[in-house]
Protein backbone atom coordinates (compact mmCIF):
# COMPACT_ATOMS: atom_id res chain seq x y z
CA UNK A 1 0.00 0.00 0.00
CA UNK A 2 1.70 3.68 -1.43
CA UNK A 3 1.48 6.12 1.64
CA UNK A 4 0.90 9.48 0.59
CA UNK A 5 2.27 13.07 2.23
CA UNK A 6 1.43 16.29 1.01
CA UNK A 7 3.79 18.88 1.92
CA UNK A 8 2.60 22.17 1.00
CA UNK A 9 5.09 25.43 0.03
CA UNK A 10 4.73 29.14 -0.12
CA UNK A 11 6.96 32.07 -1.00
CA UNK A 12 8.51 32.30 2.33
CA UNK A 13 8.60 29.04 3.36
CA UNK A 14 11.44 27.81 5.43
CA UNK A 15 13.43 25.74 2.81
CA UNK A 16 15.15 23.37 5.48
CA UNK A 17 12.08 22.45 7.00
CA UNK A 18 10.82 21.71 3.81
CA UNK A 19 13.20 19.87 2.11
CA UNK A 20 14.38 17.87 5.02
CA UNK A 21 10.61 16.50 5.28
CA UNK A 22 10.23 16.37 1.14
CA UNK A 23 13.87 14.49 1.83
CA UNK A 24 13.47 12.39 4.18
CA UNK A 25 9.78 11.05 3.50
CA UNK A 26 10.89 9.88 0.58
CA UNK A 27 13.88 8.15 1.47
CA UNK A 28 11.32 6.01 3.21
CA UNK A 29 9.48 5.26 -0.14
CA UNK A 30 6.92 7.40 0.91
CA UNK A 31 5.00 9.00 -1.86
CA UNK A 32 5.57 12.92 -1.43
CA UNK A 33 3.59 15.61 -3.74
CA UNK A 34 4.70 19.03 -3.26
CA UNK A 35 1.94 21.74 -3.34
CA UNK A 36 2.58 25.34 -4.05
CA UNK A 37 0.07 27.87 -2.61
CA UNK A 38 1.07 30.59 -5.42
CA UNK A 39 -1.71 33.10 -6.16
CA UNK A 40 -0.51 33.52 -9.42
CA UNK A 41 -1.36 29.34 -9.93
CA UNK A 42 2.76 28.57 -10.54
CA UNK A 43 4.66 25.84 -8.97
CA UNK A 44 8.01 27.76 -8.39
CA UNK A 45 8.32 29.78 -4.63
CA UNK A 46 11.37 31.55 -3.59
CA UNK A 47 12.10 30.36 -0.07
CA UNK A 48 12.82 32.41 3.34
CA UNK A 49 16.45 32.67 2.35
CA UNK A 50 16.11 32.69 -1.23
CA UNK A 51 16.21 29.43 -2.83
CA UNK A 52 13.76 28.51 -5.25
CA UNK A 53 11.16 25.24 -4.96
CA UNK A 54 9.56 23.72 -7.88
CA UNK A 55 6.17 22.25 -6.42
CA UNK A 56 4.93 19.19 -8.53
CA UNK A 57 1.45 20.99 -8.63
CA UNK A 58 -0.38 23.95 -7.55
CA UNK A 59 -2.62 23.05 -4.55
CA UNK A 60 -5.53 24.49 -6.71
CA UNK A 61 -5.54 21.05 -8.83
CA UNK A 62 -5.20 18.29 -5.48
CA UNK A 63 -8.73 19.02 -3.39
CA UNK A 64 -10.42 15.93 -4.32
CA UNK A 65 -6.75 13.95 -3.43
CA UNK A 66 -6.72 11.97 -0.24
CA UNK A 67 -3.46 12.00 2.14
CA UNK A 68 -2.08 9.57 4.80
CA UNK A 69 -0.50 13.28 6.38
CA UNK A 70 -0.60 16.60 5.47
CA UNK A 71 3.03 18.14 6.88
CA UNK A 72 3.48 22.04 6.88
CA UNK A 73 6.82 23.51 6.95
CA UNK A 74 7.12 26.86 8.83
CA UNK A 75 8.99 30.05 7.73
CA UNK A 76 7.71 33.34 7.53
CA UNK A 77 5.39 34.81 5.53
CA UNK A 78 5.44 31.34 4.07
CA UNK A 79 3.01 30.13 6.79
CA UNK A 80 0.63 33.49 6.19
CA UNK A 81 0.68 32.33 2.64
CA UNK A 82 -0.78 28.64 3.35
CA UNK A 83 -2.76 30.25 6.43
CA UNK A 84 -4.19 32.01 3.85
CA UNK A 85 -4.83 29.06 0.96
CA UNK A 86 -8.27 28.32 0.71
CA UNK A 87 -7.94 25.29 -1.28
CA UNK A 88 -5.13 24.17 1.54
CA UNK A 89 -7.63 24.99 4.26
CA UNK A 90 -10.25 22.75 2.70
CA UNK A 91 -7.68 19.99 2.87
CA UNK A 92 -6.50 20.42 5.89
CA UNK A 93 -10.43 20.59 7.45
CA UNK A 94 -11.28 17.01 5.28
CA UNK A 95 -7.84 15.86 6.71
CA UNK A 96 -8.33 16.11 10.21
CA UNK A 97 -11.38 13.48 10.28
CA UNK A 98 -9.12 11.71 7.44
CA UNK A 99 -5.53 11.46 8.65
CA UNK A 100 -2.72 13.00 10.30
CA UNK A 101 -1.32 16.59 10.41
CA UNK A 102 1.54 17.91 10.85
CA UNK A 103 3.18 21.46 11.41
CA UNK A 104 7.05 22.60 12.42
CA UNK A 105 8.39 26.20 13.17
CA UNK A 106 5.18 29.00 12.43
CA UNK A 107 3.09 26.75 11.12
CA UNK A 108 1.25 25.04 14.14
CA UNK A 109 0.49 28.58 15.49
CA UNK A 110 -0.22 30.62 12.01
CA UNK A 111 -1.68 28.12 10.04
CA UNK A 112 -3.17 25.60 12.03
CA UNK A 113 -4.54 27.81 15.65
CA UNK A 114 -5.95 29.94 13.03
CA UNK A 115 -8.14 27.19 11.79
CA UNK A 116 -9.04 25.97 15.12
CA UNK A 117 -7.25 23.13 14.02
CA UNK A 118 -5.10 22.56 17.58
CA UNK A 119 -7.21 20.34 19.84
CA UNK A 120 -4.97 18.78 22.25
CA UNK A 121 -0.91 19.38 23.07
CA UNK A 122 1.31 21.19 20.71
CA UNK A 123 4.49 22.80 20.27
CA UNK A 124 5.97 25.44 17.54
CA UNK A 125 8.78 27.86 17.12
CA UNK A 126 9.30 29.73 20.06
CA UNK A 127 9.07 33.15 18.80
CA UNK A 128 5.30 31.89 17.90
CA UNK A 129 4.41 30.47 21.58
CA UNK A 130 2.46 32.84 22.72
CA UNK A 131 0.40 32.58 20.29
CA UNK A 132 -1.22 29.31 21.42
CA UNK A 133 -3.06 28.53 24.31
CA UNK A 134 -0.97 27.74 27.50
CA UNK A 135 -3.09 24.78 27.78
CA UNK A 136 -2.09 23.30 24.19
CA UNK A 137 1.17 24.32 24.43
CA UNK A 138 4.40 21.88 25.50
CA UNK A 139 7.40 24.80 24.90
CA UNK A 140 10.21 22.70 26.17
CA UNK A 141 9.64 19.84 23.57
CA UNK A 142 11.19 19.55 20.43
CA UNK A 143 8.63 17.09 18.62
CA UNK A 144 5.10 16.90 20.16
CA UNK A 145 3.01 13.93 19.10
CA UNK A 146 -0.72 14.40 19.72
CA UNK A 147 -2.30 10.65 19.10
CA UNK A 148 -5.88 11.37 19.97
CA UNK A 149 -5.87 14.32 17.04
CA UNK A 150 -3.48 12.94 14.69
CA UNK A 151 -1.55 15.83 14.83
CA UNK A 152 2.60 16.22 14.87
CA UNK A 153 3.84 19.85 15.75
CA UNK A 154 7.93 20.51 15.99
CA UNK A 155 9.91 23.47 16.79
CA UNK A 156 11.67 24.70 14.54
CA UNK A 157 14.50 24.36 11.80
CA UNK A 158 16.94 22.67 13.96
CA UNK A 159 14.38 20.19 15.00
CA UNK A 160 13.62 19.23 10.99
CA UNK A 161 15.22 15.77 10.94
CA UNK A 162 14.25 14.66 14.00
CA UNK A 163 10.89 15.69 13.12
CA UNK A 164 11.14 13.96 9.39
CA UNK A 165 11.73 10.72 10.96
CA UNK A 166 8.99 10.90 13.47
CA UNK A 167 6.84 11.85 10.86
CA UNK A 168 8.01 8.46 8.87
CA UNK A 169 7.91 6.63 12.09
CA UNK A 170 4.14 7.59 12.74
CA UNK A 171 3.32 6.36 9.14
CA UNK A 172 5.54 3.89 7.98
CA UNK A 173 6.85 2.71 11.49
CA UNK A 174 9.65 2.51 14.06
CA UNK A 175 12.05 -0.32 11.64
CA UNK A 176 11.51 2.29 8.59
CA UNK A 177 12.86 5.38 10.86
CA UNK A 178 15.53 3.37 11.62
CA UNK A 179 16.62 2.23 8.52
CA UNK A 180 16.38 5.51 6.84
CA UNK A 181 18.05 7.24 9.35
CA UNK A 182 21.16 4.77 9.83
CA UNK A 183 23.31 5.88 6.75
CA UNK A 184 22.87 9.52 7.45
CA UNK A 185 25.11 9.52 10.62
CA UNK A 186 22.64 11.71 12.88
CA UNK A 187 24.40 11.91 16.29
CA UNK A 188 20.85 12.00 17.53
CA UNK A 189 19.66 8.90 16.71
Amino acid sequence: MTIKVLVPIADGSEELEAVTMIDLLRRAGIDVTVASCTTDGGSEICASRGVKLVADHHISTLTDERYAMIALPGGMPGAELLRDSAPLLTLLKQQQSNGWIAAICAAPAVVLHSHGLIKGSATCHPAFQAQLPAANLMSDQPVVIDHDNRLVTSQGPGTAMTFALTLIEILAGADKRKLTAAPLCLAIE
